[in-house]
């Protein structure tokens, strides 16, 4: 009964911000680290940002650096995406998921996934 579900997606101008929001039940969630990743259209899935258990720990995607920001609060067994100057190559569907986060990397096949949520950026 596994759960993972985003929220918070949309249409954006380019130059804009969205903020995602990510549930995980069905799982003690402090056990897992956290991630995101993304989707363009025609293209093949891209790694965006993780956070480790206790949230001391972020990793990004070089194409977001400086842009992103993934947060997370276990008590509310939440995580975020805070999506910044976001640009018309950040289209995709975001895709949340439980994995583990090690040596600097997170899973590159997570056990759980989200069905994901729209970001449509436009010029």
């Amino acid at each position: 009964q596994v759960q993972v579900i985003e929220s918070g997606g949309g249409l954006v101008q380019a130059g804009g911000s969205l903020r995602l929001s990510c549930t995980a039940s069905g799982l003690t969630f402090s056990n897992y680290a956290m991630g995101w990743f993304r989707q363009p259209p025609g293209k093949d899935r891209e790694f965006v940002a993780a956070i480790s258990w206790n949230g001391r720990m972020m990793y990004y995607g070089d194409s977001v650096k400086g842009r992103f920001t993934i947060s997370r609060d276990n008590a509310k067994e939440r995580v975020y995406l805070q999506m910044d100057s976001l640009k018309p190559e950040d289209t995709a569907v975001y895709s949340c998921a439980a994995g583990y986060y090690n040596d600097g990397r997170f899973s590159a096949n997570p056990d759980y996934w989200g069905r994901g949520t729209q970001v449509t950026v436009s010029s």
